[in-house]
């Protein structure tokens, strides 16, 4: 197929489209720069530059690409702004769903998030309701993603993946990134909470798996969940930073992991990186 992917020289992106050349695809990548452009050449997909705010623009990108499916890989999370990331999520996406339906394309497989469910006890199905009533700090990243599903939802065919914590190269999570700086300044606490983490190696794989998926939303995430008590002295080691205190505060409601159970045995996708253990 022909595949038009933005965000492609993201951290995901640049995991995708050697991923998807692999699997046959022709790629055509959505850079905001040149140099995102030089990135997605270097990589084999055809570059172009575009702005995803720009919906006029956008549109006529994706529509003189003549894709079969349009991939969304975009965050904007480089300067640690989850507003700006939140903003990409709701206006961004809306142009990206708006210029794939002008253009006649029919599916879209899109990024999203496995920790905005609703509290609970157990690593979060994907029939558990999400958050609205969140908190006032969570509510903006709840409300974005919901905004996101809603939108990609809008086609005929869709794949929305809930991604799990990404780590592996260029996150947050690798040696000298944002929570490895957090780790060294002793800043990042071992609490109850648990996450799902997903090396990006695997989020990749799930999206291009995902091309062939029924619509529906997936959890994409390792085997694992754990508390933070447990992952984050394993990361520490990791990243050569000091081992944390632990923390005595209960867990946060919604900080409950989630559940590949759809992925790994209705989808038959399967993680490389079964584990934060050893991803780490």
């Amino acid at each position: 197929m022909r595949i038009f992917l933005a965000g492609a020289s993201g951290v995901v992106g640049r995991q995708a489209i050697p991923a998807l050349l692999a699997a046959g695809h022709d790629v055509v990548g959505l850079g905001r720069g040149q140099q995102s452009c030089d990135t997605i050449a270097a990589l084999g997909a055809e570059p172009v530059i575009g702005d995803v705010y720009d919906a006029d623009g956008l549109a006529e990108l994706v529509r003189a690409a003549r894709p079969d499916v349009v991939m969304h890989q975009l965050t904007d999370l480089g300067a640690g702004d989850r507003t700006a990331n939140a903003r990409l999520r709701m206006v961004g996406t809306r142009n990206l769903v708006d210029a794939a339906q002008a253009a006649g394309v029919r599916r879209m497989v899109a990024q999203s998030i496995s920790w905005v469910y609703a509290p609970g006890t157990d690593p979060a199905a994907e029939d558990t309701p999400l958050d609205p009533d969140s908190a006032p700090g969570r509510h903006g990243t709840v409300e974005a993603v919901a905004t996101l599903e809603s939108a990609v939802a809008e086609l005929p065919e869709w794949v929305v993946l809930r991604y799990g914590t990404l780590y592996g190269p260029g996150t947050w999570y690798e040696r000298g990134g944002l929570m490895a700086q957090a780790a060294e300044a002793g800043k990042l606490p071992a609490t109850a909470d648990v996450s799902s983490f997903l090396h990006v190696e695997d989020a990749a794989s799930a999206a291009v798996e995902a091309l062939s998926w029924p619509s529906g939303a997936v959890n994409i995430c390792d085997d694992e969940p754990a508390a933070g008590d447990v992952w984050v002295p394993v990361f520490c080691a990791a990243v050569g930073a000091p081992q944390p205190e632990p923390s005595q505060t209960e867990r946060t409601g919604w900080a409950r992991g989630a559940d590949n159970t759809k992925a790994r045995k209705e989808l038959g996708w399967t993680p490389h990186h079964l584990s934060w253990r050893e991803g780490f």
